[in-house]
């Protein structure tokens, strides 16, 4: 369907083999390609975690002790360095989504977080409130995101009401003119509301509210996971864009394969709160060493479900 149409149908193989419209060879196509080079060897550290972890349960209840505790990461130790983009996958509760919290100081943890060199593992919400603008974090769901009560404009500018509170409404809108030109969008529209836009737009307003505040790290959870193949190409430019104008550094979470060769230079893979194999992302993607990075790789490649592969952290839990 496009625009409200049919534009093609038919049997699903003689649809995916040999496609007659446009359009429909469009979506089959629609991939994200390239590769990202990696940062020059001199670049600076920004974000470093040395053996962080993270334990959820036992919390002292009757039913509380050592086996009701979930690891969700187990002693990580990962450095995001300048104008770098650090893929983390894994299965699903392999504790990529935890990770990238637990190195913005969004979750209580232990180990030791730097950002610019600086201990920021005791950091109260105080203390980190003036880092967090430059330590952003863009979500998997635009729409659950984003205030429903709220405009785009005020959506784009609410950061901007809490770390630079003396700018003037009349540069607020000016700012906000300007990151929405830069994420692809029409500034006159920043008066209209989430619901009015698409899953693929408001991931671009969403990535606009982080980029306003000019930030140095970026963590991205899964951010195209929402969208269709074909948005989902126009995003990963459009973020690799950003990284190039800006000197992004970049986690990108993800259990999208195709999209995480397309982003990242260096990878680390994920298995029950621990990295199983990390390196270059053409070294993994080529020649993984580990079983589970092999099942990883094979299961993106012939549509195996993965747990078939390589087992479920979710379903161990279970049992």
């Amino acid at each position: 369907m496009r625009h409200g149409e049919v534009v093609e149908e038919g049997a699903t193989s003689v649809l995916f083999d040999r496609p007659k419209h446009p359009y429909t060879m469009e979506l089959l196509a629609a991939e994200p390609t390239g590769r990202k080079a990696p940062p020059p060897l001199e670049a600076p550290i920004l974000l470093e975690g040395r053996d962080v972890e993270v334990v959820f349960g036992g919390g002292g209840g009757w039913f509380s002790g050592p086996e009701a505790e979930i690891r969700a990461v187990d002693r990580i130790s990962v450095a995001l360095h300048k104008g770098q983009t650090i893929g983390v996958v894994g299965e699903s509760g392999s504790g990529k989504s935890t990770l990238g919290r637990a190195l913005l100081r969004l979750l209580p943890s232990e180990g030791t977080v730097r950002f610019e060199g600086a201990d920021i593992s005791a950091a109260d919400k105080r203390a980190m409130r003036p880092m967090r603008k430059e330590l952003q974090l863009v979500f998997q769901d635009p729409f659950g995101s984003l205030s429903p009560r709220m405009t785009i404009g005020q959506v784009v500018t609410e950061g901007l009401k809490v770390h630079e509170p003396q700018l003037p409404a009349r540069e607020r809108d000016r700012r906000a003119i300007e990151a929405l030109e830069e994420v692809g969008l029409d500034p006159a529209m920043r008066n209209r509301y989430p619901h009015e836009f698409s899953g693929g737009q408001r991931q671009r307003i969403a990535i606009a509210r982080a980029m306003i505040l000019k930030p140095k790290v970026v963590v991205l959870d899964e951010p195209t996971s929402a969208l269709d193949r074909s948005v989902q190409k126009q995003i990963v430019d459009l973020l690799r864009d950003l990284q190039k104008a800006h000197d992004l550094s970049y986690l990108f979470i993800s259990h999208d394969l195709a999209v995480v060769r397309a982003m990242a230079d260096h990878i680390v893979v994920m298995k029950q709160g621990r990295i199983v194999e990390e390196g270059p992302t053409d070294a993994i993607f080529d020649h993984p060493r580990e079983a589970y990075t092999q099942a990883l790789m094979a299961a993106a490649i012939d549509g195996t479900p993965f747990r078939q592969q390589a087992g479920a952290f979710e379903s161990g839990l279970r049992d």
